[in-house]
């Protein structure tokens, strides 16, 4: 008797998101290969590889953003539903942050953050805009509330995109290239957003060409090349010693630059 309050207490290893033999074709192009993945809740998965291999579309399938020919893919137990009313409460539950910020340019930065959650879940406006200014300060623009995204840096419009999808509180968050369209004194402050979101327990999918943050914050790193996942490991394992000729040639070329 004494063991059972241990084991229940690791909750962490249940599966948030299952890929099972999911294949995707773009015409001829066959993206994704027999893709099988199961991600647990509060792990950090960073997918890296060349342009092409497939990375951006595994993670939008999560989502179904992008449809899948063929497999299975489960968000906390349930399938993905193929459209209408459950795919739009799935995708409450998915949150997506994209390499252009994707901002109603019309609205203010707390209105964007508002929006979804009064319209979506449903929220109280008062309790919407309560968590939305809660929100924008944990990302580091709270005091940029009132005014519109053009009137921000891209680094700041990223970090108001993380609020907005936080907003939600989504089970899982997915991220396709967030730092790629910013210059580069912004990508850090998204960078380190990201890191505390990850250091608080968020269940991440990020797709990246930062090395440093697959390093310093996946708990594992999946290798892709021509839609398979190659390798994965733990992020000291993959960047030391890498065990596939593709992910070593990989690494020599981005990590030697």
């Amino acid at each position: 008797m004494t063991e059972s309050p241990i084991e229940d207490s690791t909750p962490a290893a249940r599966p948030l998101v299952v890929m099972d033999n999911v294949n995707k074709h773009y015409g001829a192009l066959h993206v994704l290969q027999d893709i099988n993945l199961e991600i647990t809740q509060g792990e950090v998965v960073v997918l890296i590889g060349p342009s092409g291999s497939g990375k951006s579309t595994l993670c939008r399938t999560i989502n179904r953003l992008e449809t899948i020919d063929s497999g299975r893919i489960s968000i906390d137990g349930s399938p993905l539903p193929e459209e209408g009313r459950e795919l739009a409460r799935l995708r409450t539950e998915v949150g997506m942050v994209f390499q252009s910020f994707n901002l109603f340019a019309h609205k203010t930065v707390l209105e964007n953050v508002v929006i979804g959650q009064v319209k979506v879940r449903k929220v109280a406006r008062a309790a919407a805009v309560k968590t939305a200014r809660e929100l924008l300060e944990r990302v580091g623009v709270g005091a940029q509330a009132d005014k519109y995204p053009a009137q921000l840096s891209g680094g700041q419009q990223q970090r108001v995109a993380i609020a907005r999808a936080l907003a939600m509180k989504p089970k899982v968050m997915l991220f396709d290239e967030p730092t790629s369209a910013l210059d580069p004194e912004m990508v850090n402050e998204v960078l380190e957003v990201m890191r505390q979101l990850a250091a608080d327990g968020m269940t991440m999918v990020v797709v990246t060409h930062e090395m440093g943050f697959a390093r310093s914050a996946a708990n594992r790193v999946l290798f892709m090349a021509d839609g398979k996942i190659v390798e994965q490991n733990t992020p000291d394992a993959f960047f030391t010693a890498p065990r596939s000729d593709r992910a070593k040639d990989f690494l020599s070329k981005i990590l030697h630059h």
